[in-house]
């Protein structure tokens, strides 16, 4: 940005007659019309924000580097993931349910969305720091955001209408394991893992088909708040975690975190033990191992915050050639719902603001036409396809080549099991095989301190969902919510 020779200027570049006083009749007199400035000023002033995020409204993030270390030509051809590929990256952390002014230490999911300027166009990758989530069908997904809000009357959160949706829909067990668990609140952004959690294809040169799942794991390493520090912060420092990441990067303390992928050969997704595709279900590692691919440094803060987070748009419908999108019901609904959230929330061409736009060296070529805040466009060329006036579109015919086959009648259904799904077989196993005693015995606190005024029904049906995944913790969860002396609330989703 250049600076203007005189003092400020108005939005046409002309100078301004004043910032601090406006024009009146008088010293004393009324205001005039024609003090264009001042009602500019003012006019702007009242379009200043726009709507925010309705989930992951609070967060903010930062620039890096990407850096792909392995060979793994024989799964993708995707350019930034062979080896010896720089990309550079944008990453936004947030939490899912608090509003902009929300403290971002309440107990929530983390989302971690990454946008990879690449030299094929915009790759996002739109994750959050947990392998599942709550639930596997799009059609619930507004209906888990909205439990997760606020009620119609009074204008609260409320525990008994979030442990009513959950109770009602055990698929989010894996992920509320994960929600009351010491996950549930990193330390700060920088000692947390990412993960694509969706299932994804990959695409090689030689058009071999590869179903894949990304993690990211913390250099830093994994660190976790208890109940009376998040709750403490919450109220002293709203935005712990946002003021933590700019002032490290600040001071040059660059976090960093290694990817790694799993992958499974095309074919076998189709009689694996468990849906591959089904969004509240993991890999098991033994299974598919971890594969090294790079790692990622954030280097550099925003100038400009609203201009470079808060206009940040992410959509992980946003593909490059050799990665493609899998027949997962919830990616296959955010691959539309994400990108038009942001023709809502930031303009029809979100896509042309700076911090969207592509590489310099990317030509774009997109026959989107028009709409408000127009900036780029293509001249005198045809609008239209095809055409005659020598400006190219696509016209690829056959199979598609990061799609996949489908034989079936329409139906509403849910997913056709595999041979072991179920809703609370894996985070049983987390809770049997993954924490400890101690976390154990946290979990037991602040599921029951969540549970604080949920009555009725759906406090026998949230007591029900917990002995399902675990009847001994289920029993320990019941105890500590029917004794006479409950428990302090802990600092569960109920208050964020």
């Amino acid at each position: 940005m250049t600076t203007s020779k005189f003092g400020s200027t108005t939005g046409t570049g002309a100078p301004a007659a004043s910032d601090r006083n406006t024009l009146s009749v008088g010293s004393n007199g009324p205001l005039v019309l024609h003090d264009v400035h001042f009602l500019e000023q003012m006019a702007h002033f009242n379009r200043e924000r726009v709507p925010e995020r309705n989930p992951h409204a609070k967060g903010s993030g930062a620039f890096g580097v990407f850096t792909t270390t392995e060979d793994v030509s024989q799964f993708t051809k995707a350019a930034l993931f062979q080896k010896g590929a720089k990309t550079d990256l944008l990453i936004r952390f947030s939490t899912v349910a608090g509003e902009q002014g929300s403290p971002d230490t309440w107990r929530d999911v983390r989302g971690f969305s990454m946008k990879f300027y690449t030299t094929e166009g915009n790759y996002d990758l739109v994750g959050n720091n947990t392998p599942v989530f709550f639930v596997r069908d799009p059609m619930k997904f507004p209906h888990f955001i909205r439990s997760q809000k606020r009620m119609p009357d009074s204008g609260l959160r409320s525990s008994q209408m979030q442990w009513d949706f959950w109770s009602l829909n055990p698929e989010s067990a894996h992920q509320v394991t994960y929600l009351m668990g010491e996950r549930g609140l990193p330390r700060t952004w920088r000692h947390m893992n990412g993960y694509g959690s969706h299932t994804y294809m990959w695409v090689n040169a030689a058009g071999e088909k590869f179903w894949v799942k990304y993690h990211f794991h913390t250099d830093q390493g994994m660190e976790f708040l208890t109940n009376d520090e998040a709750a403490a912060l919450a109220g002293e420092d709203a935005d712990f975690h946002r003021k933590d990441l700019f002032e490290a990067i600040k001071r040059g303390e660059h976090p960093s975190w290694k990817l790694s992928v799993q992958v499974m050969p095309y074919a076998e997704a189709a009689d694996y033990r468990f849906n591959p595709f089904d969004l509240t279900k993991v890999w098991p590692h033994e299974d598919y191992p971890l594969i090294p691919v790079g790692s990622f440094t954030l280097n550099r803060n925003p100038e400009n915050f609203f201009a470079q987070i808060e206009q940040a748009a992410f959509s992980p419908g946003n593909t490059v050639p050799g990665i493609g999108l899998s027949p997962d019901k919830m990616l296959l609904g955010r691959a539309f719902a994400y990108n038009d959230a942001q023709r809502n929330r930031i303009g029809t061409n979100f896509h042309q603001l700076p911090v969207n736009q592509p590489l310099d060296g990317v030509q774009s070529n997109t026959y989107m036409f028009d709409g408000q805040m127009t900036y780029h466009h293509s001249g005198a060329a045809p609008v239209y396809a095809p055409n005659s006036g020598g400006r190219p579109w696509a016209d690829t015919t056959g199979p598609a080549e990061d799609g996949w086959e489908a034989d079936a009648e329409l139906v509403r259904s849910a997913y056709a099991l595999h041979s072991e799904d179920d809703d609370f077989g894996q985070p049983g196993t987390m809770v049997r095989k993954v924490w400890n005693d101690e976390q154990r015995a946290a979990a037991v606190e602040t599921i029951a301190g969540s549970l604080d005024g949920v009555t009725g029904e759906v406090l026998d049906r949230s007591l029900e969902y917990w002995r399902n995944v675990d009847d001994d913790l289920g029993a320990r969860i019941e105890k500590a919510v029917r004794q006479d002396t409950a428990p302090e609330p802990a600092q569960g989703m109920g208050q964020g």
